[in-house]
């Protein structure tokens, strides 16, 4: 793969969101991640007590709440009066009770946790199973542009046979069971309800997830693996309102399949949800902004695309890993640093994944929903 590329000027306010860089695209474009990948969208980060815009997705001022327009994370960045909250400030983890000490889960162990983590990603691709396309590498300006840079497809060969191993098979019964437009609430049948299920059963019978709940079994953060299972149920795929119907979206429709809200594309972060529909013919690839410095699978992408007509400013993805090891490592990162940079190495080089928890619902004792999860460089 090609060296680490940085593209967006130093110049530009670093802000890191949910991936739907391109929601404010029209009013926000100054806010882009000095890291290289894209915008923060729907995001509070540095917009406290800004003016007003009807422009935009979402707010950040003094009088969201009465109108109910906040940002997801306003009360995270935002303090009462509207002024900016430390962003430093306040729990590293995302369970009340915990000390600092041995309950915490420190930097050093999530280093630690998730470079063991990729050393069993047992179903990851090998180098041979897929051959990428890059093709253009968009400019700052071009990421915005909405042109199709590139003539050909991004996906050139994928080795089919990957998606017939269960954790792969299982993941992408489950791709279809949504409705992409967010306000359109969700109807699960008991055959779609039961592919959940299922799929929570591959991955736990991987390594990779075992290995994964012994680390929170150790941290205190899980008593047992039943425990543990109910609740990726319950903040993965639990629904919530991101429009005016009850239960239009959940978690891992948002990051894996994708939605599209207000004409654009949000979340969408799954490479193999990306071949598949590339290869029906509903995905174009545009251009890419960003490559990871990995000679091997899985690797770091950031490109721009359409779906559909839907188009996407800056779209992340790990490339070439199995299910388990993305649901897994955004699953780590939400409990250990909910809404904050989580820091983590692969074969040795350092990436961060950036998670938002869903604060307008929640469930069991006052649990949160996963907003949003995608990867970033550091």
């Amino acid at each position: 793969m090609k060296t680490w590329i940085l593209l967006i000027t130093a110049g530009i306010a670093c802000s890191l969101a949910s991936g739907t860089a391109e929601d404010k695209e029209e009013t926000e474009t100054a806010h882009a991640s000095s890291a290289g990948l894209y915008t923060d969208p729907d995001s509070c980060r540095g917009r406290c007590h800004e003016p007003y815009n009807k422009q935009d997705e979402c707010h950040c001022n003094t009088k969201c709440e009465k109108h109910r327009n906040c940002c997801e994370d306003y009360h995270m960045h935002c303090s009462k009066d509207g002024r900016q909250k430390d962003p430093m400030a306040g729990p590293a983890d995302s369970m009340e009770g915990f000390s600092s000490s041995h309950d915490s889960i420190t930097n050093e162990e999530l280093l630690s946790i998730s470079e063991q983590l990729f050393k069993v990603d047992h179903n990851k691709a090998q180098k041979s199973d897929i051959t990428i396309n890059l093709q253009h590498l968009a400019s700052s300006a071009e990421t915005r542009d909405k042109e199709d840079h590139s003539p050909e497809p991004l996906y050139t060969y994928v080795n089919e046979k990957l998606f017939s191993k269960p954790t792969y098979a299982s993941f992408i019964k489950l791709l279809d069971n949504y409705q992409r437009m967010t306000g359109r609430g969700e109807a699960f049948s008991a055959e779609q309800l039961k592919e959940q299920e299922n799929f929570l059963q591959e991955v736990m019978k991987t390594e990779l997830m075992k290995k994964l709940y012994n680390f929170l079994h150790q941290k205190k953060r899980y008593s047992t693996q039943k425990e543990f299972v109910s609740d990726l149920k319950e903040m993965w795929f639990g629904l919530y309102s991101r429009g005016k119907d009850e239960g239009d979206s959940s978690g891992f429709e948002h990051v894996f399949s994708g939605e599209v809200k207000k004409g654009k594309v949000s979340g969408f972060h799954s490479w193999i949800r990306f071949y598949l529909l590339e290869k029906q013919g509903l995905v174009d690839y545009h251009s890419y902004n960003y490559d990871g410095p990995w000679a091997s699978y899985p690797d770091v992408l950031g490109m721009q695309f359409s779906w559909d007509g839907y188009f996407k400013e800056v779209g992340s993805a790990f490339i070439g890993c199995s299910p388990e090891f993305e649901f897994g490592l955004y699953t780590l990162c939400f409990i250990a640093r909910p809404g904050k940079m989580c820091r983590l190495s692969l074969g040795g080089h350092q990436l961060g994944i950036k998670t938002y928890t869903w604060t307008k619902s929640t469930y069991g004792n006052d649990r949160k929903y996963i907003a949003t999860a995608y990867v970033t460089s550091p």
